[in-house]
């Protein structure tokens, strides 16, 4: 417990997550009240000498609200339109609230591909670094109005620990209207018990995380947790605690337990091979033999053609591939240097062979180690198509 609070009070750079459903009421209006009490919060906790950057939910809320809808709209244009009106309605707010405590703050909206493509990547990090240079408070969310279904983060829990790899942050706190992970739903379980310190994500643990709760909400505990074994794997701890309680980011601040606190892991990824696993979507499989496990797992060797004995789903030089071993099951995902149709080409042959075969050499391998993240570092991702 005294490395728990030593950490949450050392913490010089925070990722501070608001859901939804701390941010409006239950028909989508804005909590003007409780924001003003955020905001206020957030200010105290950046006069100390912290950077914090808020990650914000709340954009299609505030829009249903503006335009007097009651329910959440169903269809892709119907919720870009609304969150186009409600984007507009938060950082005004936003702005206004912040002003009042000399804050500038200033919007960044990402989609996946933001984080996907390297290039776009280190882009994003030098502009928050930047604007952290500035004293400005960055406040981000995924950019709705034009995310469609394959670009999309999903919800704000996985952005949120996304960006605090990408902007070496300290801390990520999710605050969020439960307050922890519990031993069962405290919704219907009134014997419920908070789980205050979580040092290692377990399938156990994994099981305690309920389904989405609100209705404007689009993540539960479960993205909370998976949003956790992205921060952990970068060396980020994790704390979920709740968005209602008068004076928890301050508490926090002070290394003052609250909520559920997901320590970090002693052996953090690189920062590389931190986005190749968690800011890379799965394009297909690569399929190994034992001998090519052995070496990947026990020696960290790089993936050879020799290897491999087959090949499944559709996937272009620079894009991330599951690797299978003999018995079935991922052992690790990385960043090939070949195509799948000149992988299926290049399968059991050895590196020497691969300009015979496909009259050019770029790489001896299909994957190199360094662009290799081993199955025991990987976190919540989805899996890798079949």
């Amino acid at each position: 417990m005294v490395e728990y609070t030593a950490c949450l009070s050392a913490a010089r750079r925070l990722v501070v997550k608001v859901g939804t459903s701390i941010l409006t009421h239950a028909d989508g209006r804005i909590d003007t009240e409780h924001m003003s009490q955020l905001v206020a919060e957030l200010a105290s906790v950046a006069d100390t000498g912290r950077d914090i950057i808020l990650v914000t939910s709340g954009a299609v809320g505030a829009g249903m609200g503006r335009l007097g809808l009651t329910c959440r709209p169903q269809t892709l244009p119907e919720k870009q339109a609304v969150a186009a009106v409600g984007q507009g309605v938060l950082m005004r707010l936003y702005e206004q609230l912040f002003e009042q405590y000399g804050r500038v703050v200033g919007q960044i909206l990402l989609t996946r591909q933001d984080v996907e493509d390297r290039t776009r990547y280190l882009n994003a990090r030098h502009t928050f670094l930047t604007l952290l240079d500035f004293r400005v408070l960055p406040i981000v969310n995924e950019n709705d109005t034009v995310a469609v279904e394959e670009i999309r983060f999903g919800d704000n829990d996985t952005l949120a620990a996304l960006v605090a790899g990408l902007a070496d942050a300290d801390l990520v706190v999710i605050l969020t209207d439960t307050g922890g992970l519990y031993n069962a739903d405290p919704k219907v379980d009134s014997r419920a018990q908070l789980i205050p310190l979580v040092e290692e994500i377990t399938p156990e643990i994994e099981g305690l995380a309920g389904r989405p709760g609100s209705s404007l909400a689009t993540g539960g505990m479960a993205t909370k947790v998976a949003a956790a074994k992205i921060a952990q794997a970068a060396g980020i701890p994790l704390v979920v605690a709740s968005g209602r309680e008068k004076g928890v980011l301050m508490a926090l601040a002070q290394g003052l337990p609250r909520g559920t606190f997901f320590a970090a892991r002693g052996r953090a990824l690189p920062a590389r091979k931190h986005w190749i696993a968690f800011a890379q979507p799965v394009r297909g499989q690569i399929w190994v033999d034992a001998g090519a496990a052995r070496a990947v797992l026990l020696y960290g060797k790089s993936l050879l053609p020799s290897g491999v004995g087959g090949v499944r789903g559709t996937f272009a030089p620079g894009q991330v591939v599951s690797v299978i071993g003999p018995a079935g099951q991922e052992i690790a995902r990385g960043m090939v240097n070949y195509g799948s149709a000149e992988v299926e080409r290049l399968k059991g042959r050895q590196s020497h062979e691969i300009e015979a075969v496909l009259g050019y050499k770029d790489y001896d391998e299909i994957i190199h180690r360094d662009n290799l993240v081993l199955q025991r570092d990987l976190g919540a991702r989805e899996q890798a198509p079949g």
